[in-house]
């Protein structure tokens, strides 16, 4: 090439390149106005509806050349098959269709590359357990094999969604799990070789999760065309990581259990759906409750291989191994479809008891944090239910086996010590056999299989505690029985941790008798999405038993049911000055209360029987007071006084009890409300007969209500309140009725008669004496007497009392005295009034004043 014709190459090269832009900015600005888009819409319809098998809707369509030739689609709508629901299975505002300009030369259009950002789909599985995505791999399979007589199939294009939210429904009910951040690719390799690849975040709607802690779900899957979906080849590789314990039980279940810890999992599976080769892994790493951290750390790494037929719901070959602690476990199994028997085995090889412990710990929160087990647990258990036999011949030949559970498994070096143990639980040897554990006597249920032992433990008794142990898949039972001693009995009610167990605390005397049952789940029950049983899973017997019990227990709750009994042991109390003597006394636990009754017991010289029932909880947001009710046979209430607020010499019962409820101090009578009854209450001079009283105790006194009893002839009612302090104060509300005359003049040492009294009054007094009391009463008082008379033994009484049709008065309680104010005597048309007082304190006196004219005469 000579130096003349360079210029010119390089010139041409310029003009050329000037012509092609031309050629582009023309073909930009001139040829989208002229292409008709509505014939383009209707085409891009039916072509994406084609390749889908959904019926689509677009709202409008828009071309565009550049970056890529292709198509703006606005408010895209793929509608869902009806047997999933009615809710659209894909919506996006907006979708670019790129299509292949070569397909247009040829006369059609063909759609290379779908692009969507922000659209919604909705994963639907129905209650046959079937998804709504397979309909569309039929589609896709029908559309790249070629009919009969057909030249080519349509081309299903490249599918892209960027930022996307997946939806998963049950049914028809949207659930409120989600992948949100979704970045969703779809495309053929090769004709009839499909690709997907899938990243995303997992969300609850329901719920403000920390979303840094829910983990990335990826999905990578290689599908190939098949004549039949079930026989297509899948490979898939799927796998959650990053995820943290405690907002992953948040976003499966709902609540934080307080678990914490590290997962991930993966999943591979090869094959086809009919027969697909999975492989899982499982690894945990600092797996603890959030308020407890185990010695040793619950990490562990469990590995899965089985196969798996969708079709018929099976999966052979199961093989899982993991390892924990210095031991390992081994599963192995099959769980055949259509109602064959499942066979699974679980070997444990010098598993930690420690390790089952933490487990406890860390599924249930309050469990024995301070306790430490040692001891290694090796055996192997299987399952394997034998078919039902075909005739009569075989089943003679093959005769029906104890169970579907056999093997043992072997607790080598028990030994339980830490938290409120002194002395450690040692059991040297315990053998876990299979047992049928569970029936509640509902028609067809049959009982759930079990591992159960029986050991006996020394607790100081007159003989050993006999402790039987059932444990299922669904829960545990456990038994115990025998005698005691109460030191020990305090030290196992702390471990097990029941309702008011430190109610033992205050208790010593001789050993108890222990007869209780406690039952529940391992873990509080959840509900779990898509946890309905799968058809076929009855027939294996794989479906969650309740929990273990002859009572059932509410969902996720344990139980605890039974008697302990003492005999001859004294009570401590805090408010109380002196020991209560127990001569015997039965303590009931279930239904849902705690219940001691009956309690024979005395205090000082006062003695009855009593009855205390503690309810776990009741309707009302306060807690629940205890309820009691006592028994007294004849009572003093000098006598009550004293034991139970002692009497006002210093250094006595009472100076130490009142101390103890100063202001100063924390100490305060429980809240307790109940009934009191007893066969007589002496009142000083009056007794109370068959005396019933409605009693609220209160931290600082007490509230008595609906006093009823039978009173010199007649009945009072009475209500009033009583105060702790420097001394205690009274303040009594009371109505006598129909008292009889005669007992009330015998009272005040007079001859009285005629009709029944009637009395109001109302009091209030202070103090420990008799003498205290009566200086201190203040208060009114308002009586009716109709057709009476009044006369004295010794001393005049005033003539208009001799007989009278009525007398009423009111009168003023002071001074320790009751002193007539205004009244009226009543006979015939006449009236009068007279002046009287009643001295309080020792033996009542009445004392009348001189009507005036009598005094008259005498000067």
């Amino acid at each position: 090439m000579t130096q003349d014709d360079q210029p010119r190459q390089s010139k041409h090269r310029r003009l050329w390149l000037a012509l092609a832009t031309v050629a582009a900015l023309f073909a930009v600005l001139i040829v989208p106005p002229l292409v008709s888009i509505n014939r383009y819409k209707s085409q891009i319809t039916h072509l994406m509806s084609a390749s889908l098998g959904r019926p689509v809707r677009l709202s409008s369509v828009e071309l565009r050349l550049l970056p890529r030739p292709g198509f703006v689609l606005t408010d895209l709508t793929v509608e869902e098959d009806p047997a999933y629901g009615s809710e659209p299975i894909l919506h996006a505002n907006t979708v670019i269709a790129s299509f292949r300009l070569l397909s247009l030369w040829r006369g059609r259009l063909e759609i290379g590359r779908i692009s969507v950002d922000e659209a919604s789909l909705n994963l639907v599985r129905t209650d046959a357990g079937r998804w709504n995505l397979e309909s569309l791999f039929r589609t896709a399979a029908a559309q790249v094999t070629p009919a009969a007589g057909k030249a080519r199939s349509i081309a299903l294009p490249y599918l892209r969604a960027t930022n996307s939210r997946i939806n998963i429904k049950s049914g028809v009910e949207k659930l409120p799990f989600s992948l949100i951040a979704t970045d969703l690719s779809f495309w053929q390799q090769e004709p009839g070789d499909w690709r997907l690849q899938l990243r995303g975040q997992p969300a609850r709607t329901d719920l403000s999760l920390d979303m840094a802690d829910t983990g990335v779900v990826r999905l990578e899957a290689n599908v190939r065309r098949a004549p039949e979906l079930r026989q297509m080849p899948v490979h898939l590789d799927l796998d959650w990581r990053e995820a943290q314990l405690g907002q992953l039980t948040r976003l499966v279940i709902g609540t934080d259990p307080g678990w914490r810890g590290d997962l991930t999992g993966e999943l591979h599976l090869d094959g086809t759906p009919d027969a697909a080769q999975v492989k899982t892994r499982l690894r945990a790493t600092g797996v603890h409750r959030a308020e407890f951290a185990p010695l040793a750390p619950m990490d562990f790494d469990a590995n899965c291989g089985f196969v798996y037929h969708y079709s018929s719901r099976a999966l052979e070959h199961l093989a899982c191994d993991s390892p924990l602690g210095d031991g390992r476990i081994h599963i192995a199994g099959d769980l055949p479809g259509e109602g064959g028997p499942p066979r699974v085995s679980v070997e444990l090889d010098r598993i930690p008891v420690a390790a089952g412990l933490d487990a406890l710990r860390t599924v249930r929160s309050g469990f024995g944090s301070g306790l430490v087990a040692s001891g290694a647990i090796s055996g192997k258990i299987a399952y394997a239910e034998a078919a039902p036999p075909g005739n009569a011949r075989s089943a003679k030949a093959h005769p029906a086996t104890p169970g579907p559970f056999t093997g043992s498994l072997t607790v080598d070096g028990f030994q339980l010590s830490g938290d409120a143990l002194r002395t450690p639980i040692r059991v040297p040897r315990v053998v876990l056999e299979p047992v049928a554990a569970f029936s509640d006597g509902q028609p067809g249920q049959s009982p759930s299989p079990a591992l159960a032992a029986t050991v006996a433990i020394p607790a100081g008794g007159a003989g050993s505690l006999t402790v039987s142990t059932r444990l299922a898949l669904s829960g545990y039972q456990v038994t115990v029985h025998g005698q005691a001693a109460l030191e020990r009995a305090r030290e196992l009610a702390h471990v097990v941790g029941p309702p008011n167990a430190a109610a033992l605390d205050s208790l010593a005397g001789e050993p108890v008798t222990i007869d209780l049952s406690a039952q529940g789940p391992w873990m509080p029950a959840q509900r779990i999405p898509f946890s309905a049983t799968a058809p076929g899973e009855a027939a294996h017997g794989l479906s969650v038993a309740p929990p273990i019990g002859a009572q059932p227990a509410l969902p996720g709750s344990d139980s605890l049911s039974g008697t302990v009994t003492l005999h001859n042991v004294n009570w401590k109390s805090d408010y109380l000055a002196n020991h209560v003597e127990i001569a015997s006394a039965t303590l009931h636990l279930g239904n849902n209360e705690t219940r001691w009754d009956p309690v024979v017991f005395s205090y000082g010289p006062v003695k009855g029987t009593a009855s205390l029932s503690l309810p776990a909880s009741c309707d009302g947001a306060e807690p629940c007071p205890p309820h009691f009710e006592v028994d007294f046979g004849d009572l003093d209430a000098g006598a009550l006084q004293a034991a139970f607020l002692g009497a006002h010499e210093r250094g006595t019962l009472l100076s130490k009890l009142i101390a103890r409820l100063s202001p100063s101090k924390a100490t305060v009578w429980p809240r307790m409300e109940g009934t009191v009854k007893a066969d007589s209450l002496i009142l000083g001079p009056i007794t109370l007969l068959r005396p019933s009283a409605t009693v609220r105790i209160l931290p600082a006194g007490a509230e008595v209500a609906g006093l009823d009893a039978a009173l010199l002839g007649g009945r009072v009612q009475a209500t009033g309140t009583l105060s702790t302090g420097d001394k205690p104060s009274y303040s009594l509300q009371a109505s006598f009725l129909k008292l009889a005359p005669a007992a009330v003049g015998q009272l005040v040492g007079m001859r009285w008669s005629g009709g029944m009294l009637g009395l109001d009054g109302q009091v209030d007094l202070s103090g420990y004496t008799e003498k205290d009391l009566a200086a201190s009463a203040k208060g009114t008082l308002h009586f009716e007497w109709r057709h009476g008379a009044v006369a004295a033994a010794s001393g005049s009484v005033p003539p208009s009392l001799a007989r009278f049709d009525r007398w009423t008065a009111d009168a003023e309680i002071a001074n320790g005295m009751i002193t007539l104010k205004q009244n009226q005597v009543q006979q015939g048309a006449r009236k009068r009034a007279v002046d009287a007082a009643l001295t309080l304190g020792g033996t009542p006196k009445v004392t009348f004043a001189m009507p005036k004219d009598a005094r008259a005469k005498k000067r």
